[in-house]
């Protein structure tokens, strides 16, 4: 099996995983097709069955099979590795010399960087949807 940092270094798989996050949201979800999610991203077949494929080796999507067509679904659980790899880095001590914020403030800007991380995404991938951006 890949290496979890090897499979999500690549920007087209990260942009599969955040497109089937965000569609798992949705009433009835049954998973993605592929070509659904080749006119999403704005690339070709062969390209997002590439992904699919690490992805899929990778345990971070599963695939439904219906005729001939392959639907796809999230399984996060693989992600799991990074949360451990990731959280002594993110719990570490911050040093007595820095100042620390008011718990409100401290929830305001985890809010507003969530945002405009969320916002810098939408943004990219609007952009690379626009005709000649390829």
């Amino acid at each position: 099996m890949a290496d979890i940092f090897d499979v999500i270094a690549d920007g087209t798989r990260r942009e599969i995983l955040r497109l089937l996050l965000d569609r798992s949201d949705t009433p009835s979800y049954d998973g993605t097709s592929v070509s659904h999610i080749v006119t999403e991203l704005g690339v070709s077949q062969p390209t997002v069955s590439k992904h699919l494929k690490v992805l899929r080796e990778a345990g971070l999507v599963v695939a439904r099979e219906e005729g001939q067509h392959r639907y796809y679904s999230l399984d996060p659980s693989p992600l799991g590795d990074v949360d451990d790899w990731i959280l002594p880095f993110l719990d570490a001590e911050v040093p007595e010399s820095s100042s620390t914020l008011p718990e409100p403030a401290v929830n305001a800007a985890e809010f507003v960087g969530r945002a405009a991380a969320s916002a810098k995404h939408a943004v990219e991938s609007v952009w690379r949807r626009l005709p000649g951006k390829n």
